[in-house]
């Protein structure tokens, strides 16, 4: 017995369902894969004490001789410093540590601002360059001059597709440097130069975009190993300095107001 004729229009359902349940299968890759690469997987905000963590790691392992230096520093560097005082000229240090976006062990500056994403929802979007030069003048315990330099063609965020909207929105084809030039003094206090903390705030200007603006940014600052380790951060407006905050069709609202950090570790000139 033979079975009946199933109709045109059921055999046209049954062949189209295995292309719906395969589109459906590839539409839920690509919506999570692009969850994966917009997730907020932003890198930690600057804390003085991982900071001067990875100074002390990388002195123990020149130390121990892992980075195949016998070296000649026994531990007395900041025992030296505080003898001799801290006065002098110190320079943004190239060489300790080094520059990986995630977990920077030198000197970089960046910025955090916060945005919402269609079908993400709220993230933190950072940048971050380890390209910085420049130093401070130190006269008795007095901070009195200081100006830093930063090449913001090479700041990488942590979305590989936004970094050419922020190249585009901060100009730097006609303004590649950011600057900050130290425009009051920082009293550092006595037991600077014996490795005591520092609180303080730099008052400076800072210039982005070829727009000068002054600012005000809360710093904590610390001697370790004869390097001086200090992070800041402070809000801006990024309008103050005509810059437009980067947009996609994809991002439903950016922040006005985003964080300019830094960590820096400096060391005699």
């Amino acid at each position: 017995m033979t079975d009946p004729e199933v109709p045109q229009t059921e055999k046209s359902s049954r062949s189209k369902a295995p292309l719906i349940v395969g589109g459906l299968v590839v539409v839920a890759i690509v919506v999570a894969g692009v969850f994966w690469l917009l997730r907020d997987d932003a890198p930690d905000e600057v804390n003085l004490d991982d900071a001067v963590a990875q100074v002390s790691t990388t002195t123990e392992a020149a130390d121990t001789g892992d980075t195949g230096d016998t070296g000649s520093d026994d531990g007395s560097s900041t025992t030296e410093v505080a003898a001799d005082g801290i006065e002098g000229e110190w320079t943004v240090d190239t060489e300790t540590g080094e520059f990986d976006y995630e977990s920077a062990t030198g000197s970089f500056v960046g910025f955090r601002i916060d945005e919402e994403l269609a079908g993400v929802g709220a993230t933190e979007a950072v940048g971050r360059t380890g390209d910085v030069s420049g130093g401070i003048t130190i006269e008795g315990t007095t901070v009195t001059a200081g100006s830093f330099d930063v090449d913001l063609t090479t700041i990488p965020t942590n979305e590989s597709r936004r970094d050419d909207r922020v190249q585009s929105a901060l100009a730097t084809d006609q303004f590649p440097t950011a600057t900050f030039e130290l425009t009051g003094p920082i009293e550092l206090g006595a037991g600077a130069a014996d490795g005591e903390t520092v609180t303080a705030t730099a008052v400076g200007d800072l210039t982005i975009k070829g727009t000068t603006q002054s600012i005000e940014m809360p710093i904590e600052a610390k001697l370790v190993e004869g390097t001086v380790v200090l992070v800041g951060s402070s809000e801006i407006t990024f309008a103050d300095f005509g810059v437009e905050v980067p947009s996609a069709p994809i991002v439903l609202s950016v922040a006005d107001v985003g964080t300019l950090e830094l960590q820096l570790l400096l060391v005699r000139g």
